[in-house]
C-alpha cells in the first residue's frame, strides 16, 4: 500500500473541529465530506448536534480505526490532534488552517510542533494552508469550497502548489470534459509535497495524464526523480509561476542566467514533462494527453482537416510557431481526397473541407493512413447536420490513431459535442489557439519520450589538475577534456611578454591573468589587437595600472559567433549545463538552453534547438556551420567533469566562439565551492 492511500482512499474519516456553525470550516468540511461512502465521524468538544467529544471516541466509532483526520482546529491546537488522532489509528491528515510558520510570531512555534509531531507519529500531513482536495470518482471530497461537489469524473489529476489554483484547474478540466481524476492543493507542504503525490499518481488507474503546478522547490531531486518515473507511464504537463523572478546574480554570467524559474522549466522538461505558459495551455495540453498518447518520435507530423480555412489558418501557423510539423500528404492521399472534395479547396495539409458533408469519414481515414501523420486534428463549427466525434469514431481509424477534436460554437451545441466526444472517448478542446496547444503538448510529449529513451551514464576521471584557477589554468582543465584554446603565454614579466609576441601569431590578445578577477573586461584587463612591440607596452601599461601581476599572452582567434558554456551547482537542482548566446552581451539577450547534468547525446544535441538565434550558429549570411556532435561533447564533458569532482562550483567559457574551423574556448572560468561560498 503507498503511504497516501489512507489519505485518498481512507477507509474511515474524523472530522476534528466539526461544528454546526454553517460560517465555521468545521461545518463546510463536513458537509463536504457527508457524501462518502465509508465512515464519516465527526468531533466537536462541545459534543454539538450529538458529536464525539474526543477523537478517541470518534475514531472508536469506525470499524479498524479511521484511515484519515481532516484537522479544523486553530494552528495552536493543531499540533496536539495530530498525535491524538495518530494515536488512535489515523495515518494520513489533512490541516486546512493557516496561522503557522507564514504568520510569524507564535505561528513559527506552532509549525515546528507540528513537524515533531510528523516526525514523532509518522502520520501523512497534507497541509497547512490548503483549501484541500478531492477524489470525484470514489465521492471524496475533503474541500471547504463548495462547487466541488459538482465535479464529475475524469481522467486528468491535478496537482497544485495553490489550493486555489487546483480548484481553477479542476473547474476548467470539468467544463473541458476530460474532468478530474483526483486534485490536490499542496499548500504549505510540511510533509506532503509535490513529488510524493506524483509517485502516488503512477499505479493510480483512474488517471491518464497530470496537471502540475509549481511555485516554489524545494527538493530538486526528488521532484525531477518523480516527474521522470511518472512521464514514462503517463504525461505530465508543468506550469512553472515565476517568470519575472530573477534570482540573485551568481559570480559569473551562468550564474546570472539560470534563474530559477529558467532551470525548473529546462529540467522537468528534461525530466520528461511538457512545459506550457499559462493554466488555459495546462486545459488544452492535458486535455488532449488525456485522450491517447503519441509513440516517442523525434518529429511526428499532424495531420489537420478544418471545415472553415479561416480558423484553420489559425490552428496551422500556431503549430508552425511552436515547431510542430505539417508535412504534406502523399500523392495518393491527396488523390483519394481529391474524389471527395471540390478542386478549389486545399488539400495537402491542412485540409480544407468546408462545410462536412458526404464522404467526409473517407477523407478523415486518407488523413490518418497517410505515413507521414501521426496524430490527426479535426476542427469545425456545431452545425446541426454534424456530428464531429461521431464522425471521427465512423471514420474506422480512430482506434489506430490519436485524434483531437476542435469544435466551437453555442454552449449548448458545445455541450453536445463534448458528450457526443466522451461517448466516443475521443478529446475534445474549443478554441483554435487551444487546439492548437492541445497539439502541441501531444507533439513535445512524443519528443520528449524519444529524447529521454538514452541515458547519460558514462565514466569520467577527473584529470590531475588543481586550482588556484586563473585563466590560463583553467585553459589547461579544457584541454585536459579535449576542447581547444587558443595558443598562449603565461607571463610574469613585461620581456617575456614581448617574446611571447614574437612567438605567436599576431595579432595577439594581451590579459591580465589573476584568479580573483572573473570578469576582466569589467576593469581594463583584455586589450586586444596588439600587433607591435610599441602597442604591447600600451597594453601591459593599462593592465599593470589595472593591478595586474601576471599576464595572458594569447593569438587571437578568428571571427565567429560567440557562444556561452557553463556548468554549475544550482541550489535547487544540483548540477545543470547552461548553453547561451556568449560575449559580454550575455546577461541582456538571455537567450539559453539549460539541462541537468550528466547528459544524454540527444539531450546535449538537442540543446542549440532551444535558443531563439540558433539560425546563427547554421551558416547565416555565410557564417559558420555548427557542428553539432562537437558543440555536444563540450557541453556533455563539462556536465561530467562537474558530476565528478564536489570540490567545483562552476565552470564557464565565455566565450566558446563558433569558427569556420570549428569551436574554440577564447575565456575560461573555474570556481571552487569554498570561494562560491565567499
Amino acid at each position: 500500500m503507498h503511504s497516501l492511500t489512507p489519505l485518498f482512499a481512507p477507509s474511515g474519516i474524523i472530522v476534528v473541529g466539526a461544528s454546526s456553525s454553517p460560517e465555521k470550516l468545521g461545518a463546510v468540511m463536513a458537509q463536504s465530506l457527508s457524501n462518502y461512502p465509508g465512515p464519516v465521524e465527526l468531533v466537536n468538544s462541545r459534543g454539538e448536534n450529538g458529536m464525539h467529544t474526543s477523537i478517541a471516541a470518534a475514531a472508536a466509532a469506525i470499524p479498524g480505526g479511521p484511515d484519515l483526520a481532516v484537522l479544523c482546529v486553530p494552528a495552536a491546537a493543531t499540533a496536539q490532534a495530530l498525535r491524538d488522532s495518530a494515536a488512535n489509528g489515523a495515518r494520513a491528515a489533512l490541516v486546512c488552517a493557516g496561522g503557522f510558520a507564514e504568520a510569524g510570531g507564535p505561528g513559527v512555534e506552532f509549525a515546528h510542533q507540528v513537524e515533531a509531531a510528523v516526525r514523532d507519529t509518522g502520520i501523512r500531513l497534507l497541509g497547512p494552508n490548503t483549501s484541500g482536495f478531492f477524489v470525484p470518482h470514489r465521492n471524496l471530497r475533503a474541500s471547504f469550497v463548495p462547487g466541488v461537489a459538482e465535479l464529475e469524473p475524469g481522467s486528468v489529476a491535478v496537482v497544485a502548489a495553490s489550493g486555489g489554483v487546483n480548484h481553477v484547474l479542476a473547474f476548467h478540466l470539468q467544463r473541458s470534459g476530460a474532468g478530474v481524476s483526483l486534485a490536490v492543493g499542496i499548500g504549505a507542504g510540511t510533509d506532503i509535497t509535490a513529488p510524493d503525490v506524483l509517485d502516488y499518481l503512477i499505479t493510480d488507474e483512474q488517471t491518464k495524464a497530470v496537471a502540475l503546478h509549481l511555485e516554489t522547490v524545494s527538493d530538486g531531486p526528488a521532484l525531477i526523480d518523480a516527474v521522470s518515473r511518472l512521464s514514462a507511464v503517463k504525461p505530465v504537463v508543468a506550469l512553472v509561476v515565476g517568470r519575472n523572478d530573477v534570482s540573485e546574480f551568481a559570480q559569473s554570467h551562468t550564474g546570472a542566467l539560470a534563474t530559477s524559474w529558467r532551470t525548473t522549466r529546462a529540467v522537468l522538461k528534461q525530466a520528461g514533462a511538457v512545459i506550457v505558459d499559462d493554466e488555459n495551455q495546462l486545459v488544452a495540453a492535458v486535455t488532449a494527453l488525456a485522450g491517447r498518447r503519441l509513440a516517442p518520435a523525434a518529429d511526428p507530423g499532424v495531420g489537420l482537416i478544418t471545415g472553415q480555412a479561416g480558423p484553420g489558418l489559425l490552428i496551422a501557423d500556431a503549430l508552425h510557431s511552436a515547431g510542430v510539423t505539417l508535412p504534406r500528404l502523399a500523392q495518393h492521399s491527396q488523390d483519394i481526397i481529391g474524389t471527395l472534395l471540390p478542386p478549389l479547396t486545399f488539400q495537402a495539409n491542412p485540409v480544407d473541407t468546408g462545410r462536412p458533408g458526404p464522404g467526409y469519414e473517407k477523407i478523415v481515414a486518407a488523413v490518418a493512413n497517410d505515413p507521414a501523420i501521426d496524430v490527426v486534428a479535426v476542427y469545425g463549427l456545431t452545425e446541426p447536420v454534424a456530428d464531429l466525434p461521431l464522425a471521427v469514431a465512423n471514420s474506422g481509424v480512430a482506434g489506430t490513431m490519436p485524434f483531437v477534436i476542435g469544435v466551437d460554437g453555442p454552449e449548448g451545441d458545445l455541450e453536445r459535442a463534448r458528450k457526443s466526444a466522451q461517448q466516443h472517448e475521443l478529446p475534445l478542446i474549443s478554441g483554435p489557439t487551444s487546439l492548437a496547444h492541445g497539439l502541441t503538448a501531444l507533439v513535445n510529449d512524443s519528443r520528449g519520450q524519444f529524447v529521454r529513451a538514452v541515458s547519460a551514464q558514462r565514466h569520467f576521471t577527473w584529470p590531475d589538475l588543481n586550482g588556484p584557477w586563473d585563466e590560463n589554468r583553467a585553459k589547461e582543465l579544457l584541454g585536459a577534456l579535449g576542447i581547444a584554446t587558443p595558443a598562449r603565454r603565461r607571463c610574469s614579466t613585461r620581456a617575456a611578454a614581448h617574446e611571447a609576441l614574437a612567438e605567436l601569431a599576431t595579432p595577439v590578445a594581451v590579459k591580465l591573468l589573476d584568479a580573483a578577477v572573473l570578469h576582466k573586461t569589467e576593469i581594463g584587463g583584455v586589450h586586444l589587437g596588439v600587433n607591435s612591440a610599441e602597442a604591447m607596452d600600451r597594453a601591459l601599461d593599462g593592465l599593470e595600472a589595472a593591478g595586474a601581476r601576471e599576464f595572458l599572452i594569447e593569438a587571437m582567434a578568428p571571427s565567429g559567433v560567440d557562444l556561452v558554456v557553463g556548468v554549475r551547482r544550482d541550489p535547487v537542482f544540483g548540477p545543470i549545463v547552461v548553453l547561451g548566446l556568449g560575449g559580454t552581451a550575455a546577461e541582456v539577450f538571455a537567450d539559453i538552453a539549460i539541462r541537468s547534468a550528466p547528459l544524454s547525446d540527444q539531450a546535449a544535441e538537442g540543446m542549440p534547438n532551444d535558443l531563439q538565434a540558433r539560425e546563427l550558429l547554421y551558416g547565416f549570411r555565410s557564417g559558420p556551420m555548427l557542428d553539432t556532435t562537437e558543440l555536444a561533447g563540450v557541453l556533455i564533458k563539462l556536465g561530467d567533469a562537474l558530476v565528478s569532482n564536489d570540490a567545483i562550483a562552476e565552470i564557464e567559457i565565455n566565450p566558446l566562439r563558433l569558427t569556420h574551423h570549428g569551436l574554440v574556448a577564447l575565456d575560461a572560468v573555474v570556481i571552487n565551492v569554498e570561494e562560491d561560498k565567499k
